[in-house]
């Protein structure tokens, strides 16, 4: 298989990236307007448009210098604004709006597992390729934004999502970590900690994956630059 240039992994990853990140902005936003708070939606937040949401560090930094020098890439949005006073059940809603932006990932994961479906059903050398490239970064930026977020570690989604389960006290005491919670976060990146956690569920389930979409797994080398089939 040819391999992809810089530029045309930087092309295949963009859009994936963007909606993978945006969607799951935008699904924290709109269940939270269900459940009675409309702030994202007033301050314009609940749109589908990517330049509402991009993060010039998250959304275009970050993922670009993974891209390039990691075998691993994720990135962040802005976050949408949420007033938790304004939900109708605080403590229950919490963790519906925290589980809207996984559930979010998971629905785009199947998104691109179709797509793939679509490309090979195509059969076009000109449309094909680049359609199940850019159905196999889908598929890899939504399963590891997922998981990532679902990590009981507050502020991450897993987090939110833990505390809404937990009595008023435990939850109190257990808020205390979030000041420190991305520095958790990085030194989990740094060890490698993160990568021996999430290594056995995004492989199993990026395999699922790649297998429903009909998509080979050697894709994934040349999505990182690394050649091979």
């Amino acid at each position: 298989m040819e391999e992809l240039t810089t530029v045309g992994r930087f092309a295949i990853w963009a859009l994936p990236v963007l909606f993978a990140i945006t969607l799951h902005e935008v699904a924290h936003g709109w269940v939270a307007k269900l459940l009675g708070d409309r702030t994202a939606e007033q301050q314009g937040r609940l749109s589908l448009n990517p330049l509402k949401h991009i993060d010039p560090v998250g959304t275009l930094l970050v993922p670009g210098l993974l891209l390039v020098f990691s075998q691993f890439i994720f990135g962040w949005a802005k976050p949408v604004p949420v007033d938790w006073g304004r939900l109708r059940n605080p403590r229950r809603d919490v963790g519906w709006v925290a589980a809207a932006g996984p559930a979010a990932n998971l629905a785009m994961t199947v998104f691109w597992i179709l797509i793939a479906k679509l490309a090979i059903y195509l059969n076009s050398a000109v449309v094909s390729r680049p359609m199940i490239f850019m159905a196999a970064a889908g598929v890899f930026i939504n399963i590891a934004l997922m998981l990532l977020n679902l990590l009981p570690l507050p502020p991450l989604d897993g987090g939110r999502i833990l505390s809404s389960l937990l009595s008023p006290r435990m939850a109190m005491k257990y808020a205390l970590i979030e000041p420190y919670g991305f520095i958790i976060l990085l030194v989990l990146i740094m060890t490698n900690v993160l990568s021996m956690i999430l290594s056995a569920p995004l492989n199993m389930m990026l395999g699922l994956a790649l297998q429903l979409g009909g998509i080979p797994p050697g894709i994934l080398y040349h999505l990182f630059g690394q050649g091979g089939g």
